[in-house]
């Protein structure tokens, strides 16, 4: 392989509390219950519109849905790194991989200018490119942002992998011709990716070494 391609949260960054933070914030700021992180957790992974579809009571259909989109999306921009760490391994494997010439690329479902701020802030040039939700660019797991990617690369979906924690990804990287990594640390457990048609689990970071 000459490249990978990251999800980045539940992947690359443990992000939850911060993501949980934001939707409390919204959800409080407009009378709503707050929710568990745990309940939470299972909502993520299709995009910030979706999160919090799910977590305000009627959804899309709730009348004071874009305000709390709104507050949302402020909130986590201003406050996505309180809370956000690197998982263990995550650091080493990037540099292990920079050092090999092996390209690395981040495209995650969070919005795109959260996505750049994270990634440049924890891993400076170790991840390149990084894209997250852009407008006119369908969002996981449609695969044009990997076709983007590899088209940056100059690299075909044959000579790349792509490693993330959720569904979302293994259809991803179904959808793009690609072998999937799936990460069991993440926000899905894994038995879930099992069932999800997951094909190669690895449980530490460092073990996507074994198979680049």
């Amino acid at each position: 392989m000459k490249g990978i391609i990251f999800d980045l949260d539940g992947t690359l960054l443990d992000t939850m509390g911060d993501l949980a933070a934001a939707v409390n914030f919204s959800l409080r700021n407009n009378g709503y219950m707050e929710l568990e992180e745990s309940t939470i957790k299972t909502y993520v992974g299709n995009g910030a519109r979706i999160l919090m579809a799910r977590s305000v009571p009627g959804g899309f259909d709730a009348p004071n849905f874009d305000k709390c989109m709104r507050e949302y999306s402020e909130y986590y921009f201003n406050n996505c790194m309180s809370k956000t760490v690197p998982y263990d391994g995550v650091m080493q494997l990037l540099k292990e991989l920079k050092n090999k010439g092996i390209k690395t690329a981040v495209l995650s479902n969070k919005p795109d200018r959260a996505t750049k701020l994270l990634c440049g802030h924890y891993f400076g040039d170790l991840i390149d490119p990084a894209m997250g939700e852009r407008a006119g660019v369908n969002k996981k797991p449609d695969p044009a942002g990997i076709y983007d990617i590899l088209k940056i690369f100059g690299l075909s979906a044959d000579e790349v992998v792509y490693a993330g924690d959720s569904e979302v990804d293994i259809m991803t990287a179904k959808n793009s011709g690609m072998k999937c990594i799936s990460c069991c640390w993440g926000f899905k457990p894994k038995a879930f990716l099992i069932e999800n048609n997951a094909q190669i689990l690895i449980d530490k970071p460092l073990k996507i070494l074994n198979y680049i």
